[in-house]
């Protein structure tokens, strides 16, 4: 009896494993891919997969329903709920780079923007090539008028998704905001 259990705690435990670096290895394919697309509709195809891959937890099918839940209430406006949903995601697995993420969109649209930029920071500790966390890390920084090191933001984000054209049109505005500052 022992050693079935131990075999079934083994098949779970590796099963979970399995998934993260299956999910891990789409990812890396998936980013060589955007890297290399020019084509928009190309890109956005690509884009589109590596969203579904962050938003579906590796392992945990109840944390993908959360991170839903979560992201319904942030489309209804109920940025408390939200955010106490994206934190229990965090507390239940603080390793999923998506929660971290959501959790920082609302604290961004609640006006927290150094809370925001703390998580943000968390995003891009788990996910470096996470091109939503680096615009949105953009979008803070140009909130807190550091303009700088909002070019410097979506600088990185365009070089991991170059056919996004978000980060040069603000990069461009960024610019003349500098300017404008400067006169």
């Amino acid at each position: 009896m022992k050693k079935v259990f131990l075999i079934f705690f083994i098949f779970l435990f590796s099963s979970g494993t399995f998934a993260k670096n299956e999910s891990a290895a789409e990812l890396d394919e998936l980013f060589e891919k955007l890297k290399k697309t020019s084509n928009p509709m190309s890109a956005r195809k690509i884009e589109g997969k590596i969203w579904k891959l962050w938003t579906t937890h590796p392992s945990e099918e109840s944390l993908t329903n959360l991170l839903a839940k979560g992201s319904e209430y942030m489309a209804q406006n109920q940025l408390t709920s939200a955010h106490n949903v994206f934190s229990k995601a965090i507390e239940l697995d603080p390793n999923w780079a998506e929660a971290w993420n959501k959790r920082a969109t609302v604290l961004y649209l609640m006006g927290n923007f150094e809370l925001s930029q703390n998580d943000i920071d968390m995003v891009l500790k788990l996910e470096k090539r996470h091109f939503g966390a680096l615009s949105g890390q953009g979008l803070v920084q140009t909130a807190m008028k550091n303009y700088q090191k909002a070019i410097d933001s979506y600088i990185e984000a365009h070089k991991v998704y170059p056919a996004m054209e978000t980060p040069l049109m603000m990069i461009e505005r960024l610019k003349d905001m500098i300017k404008k500052e400067s006169i």
